[in-house]
């Protein structure tokens, strides 16, 4: 990672949720000059984070100040790292919204885009006879 920058996310382009939304804070990122690398999943850039491509798809992965962090506290992170969304990370961050959002994530909305992610690769896979 480089010296000066402390925050990297890596993230599955290939969903399209996640894509669009991980898209938006990029672009975010670039503008306002903030110190934050975002790394698709499905590029050579998942070399550096010692995960799998299949353990990579499954959830929001950060990496901050040498730790990585995963799901809503990955989001957490990365909202700190951005002004405009800093109130929102401190919201989430309250211990009961965090706990309930933790729950959705990792129960309901990762798994489900999990899910996509993996019928999606299936479908792309499948060869067509002619």
């Amino acid at each position: 990672m480089d010296k000066d920058l402390t925050t990297a996310v890596l993230y599955n382009s290939q969903c399209p949720i996640c894509n669009v939304e991980i898209g938006h804070y990029a672009r975010y990122a670039g503008e306002a000059g903030l110190p934050i690398r975002f790394d698709d999943a499905n590029t050579d850039a998942l070399d550096h984070w010692e995960l799998d491509d299949d353990t990579a798809a499954r959830r929001l992965y950060v990496h901050h100040d040498g730790v990585l962090i995963s799901g809503v506290p990955a989001f957490l992170v990365l909202w700190a790292q951005m002004p405009r969304y800093r109130l929102l990370g401190k919201l989430m961050g309250l211990p009961v919204i965090k706990q309930l959002a933790s729950l959705a994530y990792d129960y309901v909305f990762a798994p489900a885009l999990y899910r996509s992610h993996v019928r999606r690769v299936r479908k792309s896979s499948a060869v067509i006879p002619n």
